[in-house]
């Protein structure tokens, strides 16, 4: 019975490895070129996931539960949009980084609506990439840009908390907890 559940939870993992041997047979002079990009992924997730799950740990230890309610859960009231802005702004690495710190701050209590602010904001108004656009683009693109992307973050996490039911938003709450045991 262990093994099945296993297997139900792997499988997709386990059939994107089996295509990805297909298509390394079928079109063998591509293969070296697909190993060295799985490689490079691999050392970059291995590089990437060991400091952000030691943070996780540390937030996890350090942040009593009640000041992560009070700063960032339901009646946070407006600083818990701008902290959740702020984390995800102020974070490094690649977005499959922020789920792992997104069911922590779930495990802590932050609300629904922040936690999708936050995925937000890791993925689309990163402090690096704004200076970067700065320079290249100036600063009216990286402003207009980042205005836009602010309200587009709020608007589409507004909109997420309506659209899914409760009981959904429960079951993910409930799948954080269990999956950090």
């Amino acid at each position: 019975m262990k093994s099945n559940n296993a297997l139900k939870r792997y499988a997709a993992p386990l059939l994107a490895t089996a295509a990805l041997i297909a298509f390394m047979i079928a079109v063998p002079d591509l293969a070296p070129k697909t190993a060295a990009s799985l490689i490079g992924q691999i050392k970059t997730m291995l590089l990437v996931v060991p400091p952000i799950f030691l943070l996780l740990g540390l937030l996890d230890v350090w942040v009593p539960r009640e000041t992560m309610i009070r700063f960032m859960g339901p009646d946070s009231g407006i600083k818990g949009p701008i902290i959740a802005f702020a984390l995800g702004s102020a974070a490094a690495g690649p977005l499959y980084g922020a789920f792992p710190v997104a069911a922590v701050l779930m495990k802590k209590g932050s609300s629904f609506t922040n936690i999708l602010i936050f995925i937000g904001a890791w993925s689309t108004t990163k402090v690096p990439m704004f200076l970067f656009e700065t320079q290249a683009l100036g600063y009216r693109f990286a402003l207009s840009r980042l205005a836009i992307d602010l309200v587009g973050i709020v608007v589409i996490a507004l909109a997420l908390k309506t659209v899914i039911p409760v009981k959904e938003v429960e079951q993910i709450y409930k799948a954080s907890e269990t999956e950090r045991k």
